[in-house]
C-alpha cells in the first residue's frame, strides 16, 4: 500500500515524510507557480519522486531582484529544516538515517528555481579568505560591467563582498546550531548510529560543506533570468541604471559558473518547444560544456512541462505541453522517467 503524499509546514518550507527514505529533493519551483502552491502545481511529478523514495521538501522564495540574498535564504532553510526532518521521523517511527548527511540531500529547480540552485552550487566554490574572494568577484564583476563606471562597480563589489562574508558567517552558525539539536534529538542514539559505520576513516559529521557541494542538481528547463523577465524592458534598462535590478544579471551568474566551475553533478532537462529556457539551456551545453551529453534530455513539451495534476486515472497538463490530458503511463514516459533516470545515475557517480 503506497503511503499518501502529505505536506506539513516547517519553518517558512512544507515537507513530505517518506518512512524509508532514501534521499531527500529540495524543490524549487518557477514563478508564481513555485512561491503559490507548488504543492498542488507540480503535484503529479512530486508524487511519482515521493513513491520513489524520496522525502521531499518544497522551498519557497520571494519575489525580489535580489537572488544572491533569496539563494541564501533557502539554504538557511536547509539548516532549519535538516534537524527536524529526523526529529519528527523519530517520533513517527520512520527511518531517518537518510537525514544524518547531506550528501543525501538533492536540489531539484524549475525555471526561475534553477538559478537559485545555480548560484548556491557556486557559492560553494568561492574562497573563504577575504582577499581571495573580494579577488573573484572584482574579476566577475570587472567583465561583465561597464568599465567605465569604476566608482559604481567598486561600490557593487564591496556590497557583494560584505553580503556574501555575512551570509557565510550566518551559515556557519546555523551549521553549528543544526549539529546540536541533531545529536539532542538523538539522544544515546547518536552512538548506536556510529558503532553501524565500520569505516574508521569517515568524517563523522552531518554536513560536509557549508552550501552544497557534493549534492545533486537537476535543472528542469532552467532561466537565467533579468530585470525584463520580470517588468517591461523600458522600465528595466532604467531600473538597472539606477543598480536597483536584478542581483546578479545574467551575465554575472554565468561568469560566476565559469569562476568556479562546479557542477560535477548536474542534470540538465530542456524542452522542445520551449523559447523561455532555450538561451540558458544552450549556454550550459555549448559554452559551459556541462553536464555531460549522458546526463541531458531534450524532451517534449513546452516551459510548464514538469507542473502537472493527476485527477481520476488522467494527469492534467498545461496548454503548452499537449495533450493537456493524458495517462500516467505516457506522462511518465515523458518526463518523470528521465529524472529518475538522472537521480539514479547522478547518486551512482557521487558514490564513485
Amino acid at each position: 500500500m503506497k503511503t499518501k503524499l502529505r505536506f506539513q509546514p516547517v519553518s517558512h518550507s512544507w515537507v513530505a515524510l517518506h518512512p524509508k527514505p532514501k534521499g531527500v529533493i529540495q524543490f524549487i519551483g518557477g514563478a508564481f507557480f513555485g512561491t503559490f502552491g507548488p504543492m498542488l502545481f507540480y503535484r503529479y511529478l512530486l508524487r511519482y519522486l515521493f513513491d520513489n523514495g524520496y522525502t521531499i521538501i518544497l522551498l519557497p522564495f520571494n519575489f525580489t531582484f535580489d537572488h544572491y540574498v533569496e539563494s541564501g535564504f533557502l539554504l538557511k532553510e536547509e539548516y532549519e529544516i535538516i534537524p527536524e526532518l529526523v526529529r519528527r521521523a523519530k517520533f513517527a517511527g520512520y527511518d531517518y538515517d537518510a537525514y544524518l548527511s547531506d550528501r543525501n540531500f538533492s536540489w531539484i529547480g524549475h525555471s526561475i528555481g534553477c538559478k537559485y540552485v545555480t548560484l548556491l552550487e557556486a557559492f560553494s566554490a568561492l574562497p573563504r579568505e577575504p582577499e581571495q574572494l573580494e579577488a573573484v568577484i572584482r574579476d566577475i564583476v570587472t567583465k561583465t560591467s561597464n568599465p567605465s563606471a569604476t566608482a559604481k562597480n567598486e561600490r557593487k563589489i564591496q556590497t557583494i563582498v560584505q553580503n556574501l562574508e555575512s551570509l557565510i558567517n550566518d551559515l556557519k552558525q546555523r551549521r553549528a546550531r543544526a549539529t546540536q539539536l541533531i545529536k539532542y534529538y538523538l539522544g544515546k542514539e547518536q552512538d548506536t548510529y556510529w558503532d553501524r559505520i565500520e569505516d574508521p576513516n569517515i568524517d563523522r559529521t552531518y554536513f560536509k560543506n557549508l552550501f552544497i557541494k557534493g549534492q545533486i542538481s537537476i535543472l528542469l528547463a532552467p532561466v537565467n533570468s533579468g530585470t525584463d523577465s520580470a517588468i517591461p524592458k523600458f522600465l528595466a534598462k532604467f531600473i538597472d541604471k539606477l543598480g536597483l535590478g536584478v542581483k546578479p544579471s545574467p551575465q554575472e551568474t554565468f561568469a560566476l559558473i565559469q569562476a568556479t566551475n562546479l557542477f560535477n553533478l548536474l542534470g540538465l532537462v530542456s524542452f522542445k518547444s520551449d523559447k523561455l529556457a532555450k538561451s540558458t539551456c544552450e549556454w550550459f551545453i555549448n559554452t559551459f560544456k556541462k553536464p555531460p551529453a549522458d546526463l541531458q534530455n531534450n524532451l517534449a513539451g513546452g516551459h510548464l512541462k514538469p507542473l502537472g495534476i493527476k485527477l481520476g486515472g488522467y494527469v492534467i497538463n498545461l496548454p503548452d505541453s499537449l495533450p493537456i490530458i493524458e495517462s500516467p503511463q505516457r506522462r511518465n514516459s515523458e518526463l518523470e522517467i528521465y529524472v529518475s533516470k538522472l537521480l539514479q545515475t547522478l547518486e551512482k557517480e557521487r558514490l564513485s
